[in-house]
């Protein structure tokens, strides 16, 4: 997969992709991952990015021609263009496996107050939040939703069955996990983790994911509540 991000900093996102399954991902030819920067794409000697919004308010508003600039010069016919913005859809585990399908992503990343809305209008295919708060910078969100795509590319986990267990991979939270000291300042793992009876085990681990998905999300589980 071929990923853009174009922002005014490059280098508040480059960094967090320097290591770990990130770093992997593209040292084994997974992804392909660009940083563009908005202001190499201006027309004025002050690089300028920004103006005061038409009809006052607080705030300075991105403008569209250096983010047009910036995005004809890495899209193609097989691009998927994202906004990052408070305005858009809430970013789901849904919308991450279908993103990673994609052969190509560019991200828009806003900033100051907001951007002009005709970049939103007529130079992006969707619209994405990752939840209903406010950040001060849109790249800070780029790094959440390509962490949750890329990771879903074929080769990029070392265990790709870990995928098909995790939050979110059937409509429920995990189940608790344990590893080792059995026992630790009196708190002790279940014993029918050691039971060796893999189906009582994986009965157990059903009930404590739709427990824990009814007491944490219990709008993710209405259907399997009323199912069980």
């Amino acid at each position: 997969m071929l990923i853009h991000v174009l922002t005014l900093f490059p280098d508040m996102v480059k960094e967090p992709f320097e290591h770990s399954m990130m770093k992997r991902a593209q040292e084994n030819g997974c992804i392909d991952l660009r940083f563009v920067d908005i202001r190499d794409f201006t027309t004025d000697k002050h690089k300028n990015c920004d103006d005061r919004p038409y009809g006052g308010g607080p705030g300075m508003v991105m403008m569209i021609e250096p983010i047009y600039n910036a995005l004809q010069s890495c899209k193609t016919a097989k691009s998927k263009v994202i906004l990052l913005s408070p305005k858009g859809e809430v970013f789901r585990q849904k919308i991450a496996k279908d993103l990673s399908q994609e052969e190509h992503l560019i991200f828009i990343c806003g900033h100051y107050e907001g951007i002009d809305e005709r970049v939103r209008t007529n130079l992006v295919d969707m619209e994405l939040s990752i939840g209903d708060y406010i950040l001060t910078n849109g790249a800070i969100a780029s790094l959440v939703v390509i962490d949750a795509c890329v990771r879903l590319i074929p080769g990029v986990l070392g265990s790709e069955d870990s995928l098909t267990q995790e939050s979110f991979s059937n409509d429920l939270l995990e189940y608790p996990q344990f590893t080792r000291p059995r026992s630790f300042l009196d708190h002790e793992v279940p014993d029918i983790l050691f039971s060796g009876n893999h189906k009582e085990i994986q009965k157990y681990r059903d009930e404590q994911s739709l427990k824990k998905t009814l007491l944490n999300r219990p709008e993710l589980s209405k259907k399997i509540g009323k199912e069980k």
